[in-house]
């Protein structure tokens, strides 16, 4: 039962306020709870500059909400919060739209730790608007909605996505959605900024560690191949952070078969060859480790004097002969 002091707070707030000049980012978005994990996330894409910071709400242990059309970005703190002191997300949505004089031109979705989810698309909302909301064959809860969108269609097209896409982890399958949201139409507009949220089913008590996906395209020709191409480094860097912690472990076999899975998901970005190579140095396989430092070293003479930094840290042996080696190493191209 929510407390009558947290009600009265929200009705207070947004009737007050309720006519300040609203955010306009007209958008389509996708809320959902993925069953096998609990993980709860939302994908957005909007003609609007920096769409992340306003329509993605979404807590650990709580629920997510989409907060979008001529946005009242109060819906989405205030939906966790009554979420949050025991309101499900259809009384959490009612208690925000009936103190909002606004609220026929705002659309929202919302989902909860428990896959309870509610969706409200305003009467004024510009159209093509609309909403759906269910659940797909595997359990995993979703609300997808649109507004100002090029024809009719576009939730329905992100629901058969996420249903078509059940086995891929969810913000992969959140942004398959996006896609097929574009494919069939999009916004109206075309297209500018994208946001990726994923966090936690059930909160560890560290925030920072809730927090799975959090992605930002904010000004892009093609934001969703954007936003692919930062999940594919988010996936390679999650990889390197699981190698830099086998690394403080003495651990070096998994930091090299962590390091090469990132190596193979972003083989441009020197960052993963360079500890791919510093790690076989750390297992004695120096001469395995030349080729990689010198394809580092094309990238930027400066990984050299890095080399030179690290035995001080213990990353490295402390050997002068065999960094002096390291940093004599010649340049090299990886083969096209």
């Amino acid at each position: 039962m929510i407390p009558r002091c947290l009600c009265l707070t929200v009705c207070f707030c947004l009737t007050a306020t309720a006519l300040a000049a609203p955010r306009p980012p007209a958008t389509y978005s996708i809320v959902a709870r993925d069953a096998r994990t609990g993980e709860l996330g939302i994908a957005v894409q909007s003609h609007w500059f920096s769409v992340g910071p306003v329509v993605p709400w979404a807590e650990s242990g709580v629920g997510a909400v989409a907060t979008q059309s001529l946005v009242d970005i109060r819906y989405g703190p205030m939906a966790l919060a009554l979420m949050k002191g025991g309101r499900s997300p259809e009384e959490a949505l009612r208690a925000l739209t009936a103190s909002d004089a606004g609220q026929a031109l705002r659309q929202v979705g919302i989902i909860d730790a428990d896959g309870r989810k509610a969706t409200h698309t305003g009467a004024k909302c510009i159209a093509v608007a609309g909403h759906k909301a269910g659940k797909a064959s595997d359990g995993s809860a979703f609300t997808a909605q649109a507004n100002m969108m090029l024809r009719s269609g576009v939730p329905e097209a992100m629901a058969r996505a996420f249903e078509e896409h059940a086995a891929r982890p969810l913000a992969e399958r959140l942004l398959a959605a996006l896609i097929a949201a574009e494919e069939s139409g999009g916004d109206i507009r075309g297209r500018q900024s994208a946001a990726l949220l994923v966090v936690r089913g059930q909160s560890t008590g560290r925030p920072w560690e809730d927090r799975l996906v959090d992605l930002r395209v904010e000004d892009h020709a093609e934001p969703l191949a954007e936003m692919t191409r930062l999940l594919r480094l988010h996936r390679a860097y999650e990889h390197m952070n699981a190698g830099d912690l086998a690394i403080e472990k003495g651990d070096t076999d998994a930091a090299l078969r962590e390091y090469a899975a990132a190596r193979d998901l972003a083989p441009e970005q020197p960052e993963m060859t360079f500890w791919t190579a510093v790690s076989l140095v750390n297992a004695g396989r120096v001469e395995d480790a030349f080729p990689l430092f010198g394809r580092t070293f094309a990238d930027r003479a400066e990984w050299r004097e890095l080399v030179r930094r690290l035995p001080a840290s213990g990353l490295m042996p402390d050997d002068p002969a065999l960094i002096r080696r390291i940093t004599q190493t010649p340049t090299t191209r990886p083969a096209r």
